[in-house]
């Protein structure tokens, strides 16, 4: 595991395509802005765990027709 510090507004890239940077900091609750392309996808790590295999994977087709812009749901 990579540990690292760091202070609001900078950055720790992945790769060429993903970069993290820390959008605001206070008190005890950090937020973290993501960038990647849209083939990647981001979790947080509680919703991996709470749900099983296949709920995940509709999860994951659920964000997938969000982001083409569809609101009805497939079936």
């Amino acid at each position: 595991m990579l540990i690292l510090t760091r202070k609001e507004n900078e950055c720790i890239l992945i790769g060429n395509d993903i970069e993290i940077r820390i959008t605001d900091i206070q008190q005890d609750q950090v937020k973290v802005g993501i960038t990647a392309p849209k083939y990647v996808m981001v979790y947080r790590k509680e919703i991996v765990s709470d749900t099983d295999h296949a709920g995940l994977q509709e999860y994951t087709r659920m964000i997938k027709i969000q982001h083409r812009g569809i609101e009805r749901r497939m079936v």
